[in-house]
């Protein structure tokens, strides 16, 4: 009996790359060096599921700042699917966060799943695949972000999500393997963006500009780092006119499509200003 024992407890490092893979053989298309950002974010978010001593289900509730979590990672193993074992990992992982404003991004079948539990639609997500390569605007302004105090990125980034997420944020701009660029206009900050190696190609995320003559700027300049022969993705909101508009002048095509949903309160997000989400599974 004690064989085929279901239990929850919290992921060490190591098993997050358990969640990476599988994450992976699901066709989401992980950053290559993911892992370290995400736990660094929170390391009590991440949840395994083990029967015996098996690894069977996971699933992330990270916890930013006193007020805010995001779900994601929820992946049951193949053949342990419809068994109870998803629910009892989502049950646990809304105990973690009590009294907190919830997000999530869902595939748009399941969104009818997630209302039953109090989720409410934000906005859809569009993920765009085209090419890496072409013109780098170096009369924009463009410079490291490296370059910057990173007070300064935290500042810039803060209005962008419901909480402080400045652990994951260090991580997350220094990867190995990326490239992460602001625009600088009579010295402040007026937009960034990241570039990130992924199982297949790279990503653009986060890429948060004032205006969407900069957030094109960043976006040539990103995809310059990238080889012409590599699928560059980036995942604008679908409510941002300018930022479809963006991807589409690039010769960018919708290959995935998200909803994020909030529970508790949906934030008042400048989405406006948003021309790429950070990524679909911390939000």
């Amino acid at each position: 009996m004690q064989k085929n024992h279901f239990t929850i407890r919290q992921m060490s490092r190591q098993e997050v790359d358990i969640a990476i893979d599988w994450a992976a053989m699901e066709g989401w298309n992980p950053g290559l060096h993911d892992a370290d950002s995400f736990y660094a974010a929170d390391p009590t978010g991440f949840l395994i599921g083990l029967l015996g001593d098996k690894p069977v289900a996971t699933l992330s509730a990270v916890k930013y700042g006193d007020s805010f979590g995001f779900l994601g990672f929820y992946i049951v193993k193949p053949g342990y699917r419809s068994k109870g074992y998803g629910i009892q990992m989502w049950d646990s992982a809304l105990a973690g966060l009590p009294g907190r404003t919830i997000g999530l991004d869902s595939v748009v079948a399941e969104q009818d799943n997630y209302k039953k539990y109090g989720f409410t639609v934000a906005y859809g997500n569009m993920r765009y695949q085209g090419r890496g390569g072409g013109h780098f605007p170096a009369e924009a302004g463009i410079v490291p972000l490296s370059d910057l105090p990173f007070e300064d990125v935290c500042n810039y980034d803060r209005p962008f999500f419901f909480d402080d997420r400045r652990l994951f944020l260090r991580r997350w701009i220094a990867q190995p393997q990326g490239t992460a660029l602001g625009i600088l206009q009579k010295g402040k900050l007026t937009g960034y963006g990241v570039l990130r190696i992924c199982r297949s190609g790279y990503k653009i995320g986060p890429l948060f500009a004032d205006t969407p003559e900069v957030a094109e700027q960043l976006l040539m300049a990103l995809k310059a780092n990238v080889p012409e022969s590599a699928p560059v993705f980036l995942d604008p909101p679908a409510v941002n006119p300018a930022a479809v508009a963006l991807a589409e002048r690039h010769h960018m095509v919708v290959v995935f499509e998200t909803v994020r949903m909030y529970r508790e309160k949906i934030p008042g997000l400048p989405l406006e200003r948003v021309f790429g989400v950070t990524t679909f599974e911390l939000g």
